[in-house]
């Protein structure tokens, strides 16, 4: 069997709250890592020690294990019994090989000694098994100070653990542990981000998207399955609501100024989704709006589109630099996905001279013009919800 160590960050610091989060992050470690066979998960004095059978890959179980929200890091461990004796000749084999695969010529011992029965306090330990390796690999000098390798040692009860990687994690909360949220998840890079970025603060997700098909495409809408797809290798099985919103923007283009299409319809949006929010049992709305990005995300216009829903909303991105949120994008795997060229709802009914510091007076006359309530029911007669399951 294959011995793996998660380490829980953030979650140290809940206190008296700790077990709870502990308890989450062991659910949805196994739960990621149930295409395995044979697992065996558990929480032991702060940490979590899966064990995989040797059959599997080390890498893929390692990165199935990161991707978990909450994690903060994860290392591939050789575990021996808390003798001295055998510590010593397994940490000295362990760094043979490792000097070899790696080509390294200097190190340092770092032990931690957990249970404090073991009859040698932390710096002899790290000394005694310091000298084990200088014999047993002669090419190897200690550098306390910028070594090429650091050896872990972490004596614990009646197991010691022997590892020299600490492989960063996603870090956050546990998926679960802050409510759920909706996300008005659009083809673009911003809202893909803004929902992967709630997920790692704890918050389950789920999505709507607004179309305008057949102004739209049915591959502009198949792209956003592709996005919630990505999404789902992190937070689990993701719902997709979308809803045409055609109807309700060509009465807004015959009722109102054209210069308020935006902003009119971007109301809209927010409105349906906290209906759909309040059915499925969300907390909250979750967009990727960016202040300045575009004519609706001014901070006049975000006025005017929160006037519209009493649900709070979420704006992970609001002072993100668009370049930071490309990177993101990138390291999350959904920018690709998102450059793809189709249209969306937006672009298709786009003004000339969109309003870019609306008033919230003249947009309220604009929408006592329509008949606010049919167009909403009528959008979410289109309703059609999809369930999207992750696909590692």
């Amino acid at each position: 069997m294959n011995t793996f160590i998660v380490r829980c960050g953030e979650i140290a610091l809940k206190g008296m709250n700790k077990p709870y989060f502990e308890r989450m992050l062991l659910e949805r470690i196994r739960k990621n890592l149930k295409k395995y066979k044979g697992i065996e998960a558990k929480r032991q004095e702060g940490l979590i020690f899966v064990k995989a059978p040797a059959e599997y890959n080390v890498d893929e179980v390692i990165n199935d294990i990161s991707r978990v929200f909450g994690v903060a890091s994860v290392s591939h461990a050789l575990e021996v019994e808390s003798e001295l004796e055998i510590i010593g000749q397994k940490a000295a084999e362990y760094m043979l090989d490792l000097m070899q695969r790696r080509n390294i010529q200097t190190f340092k011992v770092e032990a931690k000694r957990a249970d404090k029965t073991f009859p040698m306090e932390s710096p002899r330990i790290a000394r005694e098994i310091g000298g084990y390796v200088l014999k047993a690999c002669k090419v190897l000098s200690v550098d306390v100070h910028n070594p090429q390798c650091v050896l872990y040692i972490n004596v614990r009860k009646g197991r010691t653990y022997i590892f020299a990687d600490k492989i960063k994690g996603m870090g956050g909360l546990p998926l679960g542990t802050n409510g759920k949220g909706m996300v008005l998840l659009s083809g673009g890079i911003d809202s893909p981000v803004a929902a992967w970025m709630m997920a790692k603060r704890g918050m389950v997700v789920e999505a709507v998207h607004f179309h305008s098909y057949p102004y739209t495409s049915e591959r502009a809408q198949e792209k956003v399955y592709d996005l919630a797809r990505i999404i789902s290798t992190y937070v689990g099985r993701v719902k997709v609501h979308s809803i045409n919103l055609l109807e309700i923007q060509q009465a807004i283009g015959i009722n109102c100024p054209e210069e308020q299409m935006t902003i009119l319809s971007r109301r809209f949006m927010m409105k349906l989704a906290e209906r759909v929010a309040r059915q499925e049992n969300c907390d909250m709305l979750i967009t990727g709006e960016n202040i300045g990005q575009v004519a609706s995300q001014t901070v006049q216009g975000l006025v005017v589109t929160d006037n519209a829903v009493e649900m709070p909303v979420m704006r992970p991105l609001i002072a993100f630099d668009k370049v930071d949120i490309i990177e993101m994008a990138q390291k999350i795997g959904t920018f690709e996905t998102s450059i793809q060229p189709f249209e969306d709802c937006c672009t298709v009914f786009l003004p000339k001279h969109p309003v870019t510091k609306p008033k919230l007076d003249r947009i309220l006359e604009s929408e006592e013009k329509l008949d606010v309530e049919a167009l909403i029911q009528s959008a979410l007669d289109t309703v059609e919800t999809v369930v999207i399951d992750p696909q590692r």
